[in-house]
């Protein structure tokens, strides 16, 4: 999903970022350096740095998300697979007076927690709409229709096969692309992947999120409750409200989020969606002008290297650094919207601990004989995976190249129809949405299973033939270096 892996924050000034946060940063840096030129950096600075270098590699939640997958295949299938079964089958109730809430741990996992995920999917959108790759026609219609392309042909290969079966309700399962791993795969390359290449992955992934969001709230809901959805709405509408009135503060909306998630997931709307709506509502402009923040933050990091380096007997305790530091983080949180400042928080949260503990949850599928042996569930992991290794490929590379051919796009720069369609091929790993739609599909466990099947044999098909067909396409010096000759 798109939610991971990103490095460049569009719409925000990179001198505003640069002193405003990262001045925070410049400082910590500073001291960390006297720290080792006295020969005495902290434990906890040593031991952290590993783990902060594994953190800061744009593919790590692929990689975690890789390692929870291994954890819950090995798990369901050893002699504790019972233990596995019945922890996430555990209920656990909230109580209020005569009010509760109880849902199995699996189900606040798919239904809480997931509802975050697809709250930062909804940002990264709002973000791609507002001034990202999908905020004009040029540079949207290529990713556009290469997404509508990777979700049309997959689900007609699923139809095709299972048309006038019960398992057609999981025609929507090969359609979503897992962007963590889809970036982690293309990380392979380095500096060999040409930056557009890299812009039309993510773009076409926030575009297949916006698809495949369409898909559950639209085919995906059970028996509607109108009231409980009027509440829902009448909760949205409430934070357009706070939104225009100024009401910055978090806790207001958190409370009022977690009011929609409740309606929502009474109304019979699954109630992620409650998560994808509120990140829309999200402001995207900051709350301040950028410009004179930037100054007052220049004029703050002077201020902290005059008082760090005059030493302590200017500011024997501190109070004016306190004082500094605290102004500081006014100034980065005034210069970052809502939105960004959002996504910065929950990124790491969703890349490393929601997304794991989903795969952890889900992909614990029992590979066994009856398994295998069911004939129908067979059928629907063959149907997912041909979806996600035939359909993702073709469909995003004809649309791209009808989108193309008609004049709707261009070809990003240094880009190749090779490598678009190797980046196809990458498109089919299907992992997070594909697990996530699949629970919704179906209720029969050997569907389910069979599903899963599919969903993690495509992707594994889907990642190795999607690296062989970029090893052979892309440039083999890193773009931007000079060839040698002779």
């Amino acid at each position: 999903m798109a939610c991971v892996g990103r490095s460049a924050r569009p719409g925000v000034s990179p001198g505003t970022e640069a002193a405003a946060a990262g001045g925070g940063n410049e400082v910590t840096s500073t001291a960390a350096e006297t720290r080792e030129a006295s020969g005495r950096p902290l434990l906890a600075e040593r031991l952290s740095r590993p783990f902060q270098r594994f953190f800061a590699i744009e593919a790590a939640s692929g990689v975690l998300l890789l390692g929870a997958t291994v954890v819950a295949l090995v798990w369901a299938n050893s002699p504790f697979g019972h233990a596995y079964e019945q922890l996430w089958h555990t209920e656990l109730a909230i109580h209020l007076g005569s009010w509760s809430l109880g849902l199995t741990l699996h189900e606040w996992v798919s239904d809480a927690l997931m509802t975050i995920f697809f709250f930062t999917v909804g940002l990264e959108i709002k973000r791609e709409l507002a001034y990202g790759e999908l905020s004009s026609r040029d540079r949207a219609m290529l990713p556009v229709l290469g997404a509508l392309g990777g979700m049309v042909l997959p689900a007609a290969i699923y139809a095709s096969v299972h048309w006038g079966e019960p398992t057609l309700r999981g025609w929507g399962i090969p359609m979503a692309t897992d962007i963590a791993f889809a970036v982690t795969a293309l990380s392979v390359f380095g500096a060999r992947v040409p930056p557009g290449l890299k812009v039309f992955l993510l773009a076409l992934a926030i575009a297949d999120d916006l698809g495949a969001v369409a898909v559950i709230a639209i085919f995906y809901t059970a028996d509607l409750s109108l009231p409980a959805l009027g509440l829902a709405i009448l909760g949205l509408g409430f934070c357009v409200l706070l939104n225009q009135i100024g009401v910055r503060a978090v806790a207001v909306y958190v409370v009022v989020g977690c009011l929609v998630w409740l309606a929502m997931l009474k109304s019979g709307v699954h109630a992620t969606v409650a998560g994808v709506a509120l990140g829309f509502l999200t402001p995207a402009r900051p709350l301040a002008d950028p410009r004179p923040v930037m100054d007052r933050a220049h004029e703050i990091l002077a201020k902290l290297r005059e008082l760090l380096h005059a030493g302590p007997h200017v500011d024997h305790h501190g109070h004016e650094r306190h004082r500094l530091m605290r102004e500081l983080a006014a100034l980065r949180h005034a210069s970052m919207s809502p939105l960004d400042s959002l996504l910065t928080t929950l990124e790491p949260w969703v890349a490393f601990a929601i997304m794991p503990l989903f795969a952890l949850a889900n992909a614990g599928v029992h590979l066994n004989a009856s398994t295998f042996g069911d004939t129908t569930g067979m059928e629907v992991g063959l149907a997912v995976a041909l979806g996600l290794l035939v359909g993702k490929p073709v469909g995003i590379t004809l649309f791209a190249f009808g989108a193309i051919r008609s004049g709707l796009a261009s070809m990003p720069r240094g880009v190749t129809w090779g490598q678009v369609f190797g980046t196809g091929v990458l498109a089919g790993i299907g992992f997070t949405v594909a697990l996530f739609v699949t629970n919704l599909a179906f209720e029969t466990q050997t569907y389910i299973d069979g599903s899963k099947i599919g969903i993690l044999g495509g992707s594994f098909l889907a990642t190795v033939l999607g690296v062989f067909t970029l090893s052979r396409t892309l440039p083999r010096q890193p773009v931007g270096e000079p060839r040698s000759h002779g």
